[in-house]
């Protein structure tokens, strides 16, 4: 049985967004504040990349005069809000917390720098990497995806509404086929479309287990406790 003792948990901006997805719904930052809490209990140390699609979903389709790179950088700066708001969150918990971003913006939060990173979760801080990769054209699943590489997290776990990966939209298809474990190749090969293409060939290269699980219940703390929980994919099948 495999145990993780230093995830990295990959939300959407719109899971802090409550029903409605946009904003902070407070039962919503509470119910997840407690779910990292009991990891926190339970020895493990989480670190977390949130999206900002609750407070920037980008504008191409409605804006079209906002330039892709601009609307990329102000995704980034949506990502910083959202990880001091869930920051302060879990602080009432006694959970001790450091933002890091890939922008500077030194009075809000720290700038992110590896080894200071690395020796902050060794100190059993829960570390938020806001700001993406500080380049526009990436998403927040490739900056997930490289922090989890960089900080020498042991999981990439991303939470979805659905309990894993699918052959189709199980929203759509009541006979879509769920997988239990599937490699990096095959999620490629098949366009599942569980990450962006970069985040998945970075995990690939890099041989970083990647779990697909819904936060419903305590499934957070069973899958980073070896639990059969999601789909796991994996360099290799075998494993």
């Amino acid at each position: 049985m495999k145990y993780y003792k230093k995830p990295l948990l990959k939300l959407s901006g719109e899971m802090l967004g409550g029903e409605t997805g946009f904003g902070f719904d407070r039962t919503r930052l509470e119910e997840y504040s407690l779910k990292i809490a009991k990891l926190f209990e339970n020895e493990i140390t989480p670190s977390i990349v949130l999206g900002g699609g609750n407070l920037f979903r980008g504008a191409r389709g409605h804006l079209p005069d906002l330039s892709r790179y601009h609307g990329d950088f102000m995704g980034m700066l949506a990502t910083v809000m959202n990880a001091v708001c869930f920051a302060d969150h879990l602080a009432k918990y006694g959970i001790k917390t450091r933002v890091f971003s890939a922008i500077e913006m030194p009075k809000i939060c720290e700038s992110y720098q590896i080894d200071t990173v690395k020796k902050a979760i060794e100190d059993r801080n829960v570390c938020f990497f806001a700001g993406g990769t500080g380049n526009p054209y990436f998403s927040t699943d490739t900056a997930a995806a490289l922090r989890a590489v960089e900080s020498g997290c042991d999981v990439l776990i991303k939470a979805t509404k659905v309990d894993g990966v699918y052959d189709s939209d199980p929203m759509k298809n009541p006979k879509a086929k769920k997988f239990e474990t599937i490699s990096y190749g095959e999620v490629l090969a098949k366009n599942l479309g569980v990450m962006d293409l970069m985040a998945i060939t970075l995990c690939q290269e890099n041989k970083m287990p990647l779990l697909v699980i819904s936060l419903k219940e305590d499934n957070l703390l069973k899958a980073c406790s070896g639990e059969n929980i999601g789909t796991k994919v994996v360099h290799d099948i075998s494993i």
